[in-house]
């Protein structure tokens, strides 16, 4: 990872890189966060939000689902080989 020293990830650095050379990923994580909280999901729950349009901005109700991880990479993985 491009930000991580002796194994220890560098949050600030980051974030810092995230703001300046792709301000789209920072609203795409905001968009995530707010998800998670609309599902009602608490930090340390072992499953995702899942957006079932792909959209991490589109936050309606009827586009959100409580996944488990494992599916949620598996959906990814799928997405990333139809290109």
């Amino acid at each position: 990872m491009a930000f991580q020293k002796n194994g220890v990830r560098d949050y600030k650095k980051e974030l810092a890189w995230e703001h300046k050379k792709k301000p789209g990923r920072v609203k795409d994580r905001a968009s995530r966060n707010a998800a998670r909280k609309l599902a009602g999901l608490k930090k340390g729950d072992p499953r995702q939000v899942d957006h079932k349009d792909n959209n991490p901005r589109n936050n309606t109700k009827k586009n959100l689902r409580k996944v488990a991880a494992k599916t949620n990479l598996k959906k990814e993985s799928k997405r990333k080989k139809r290109g």
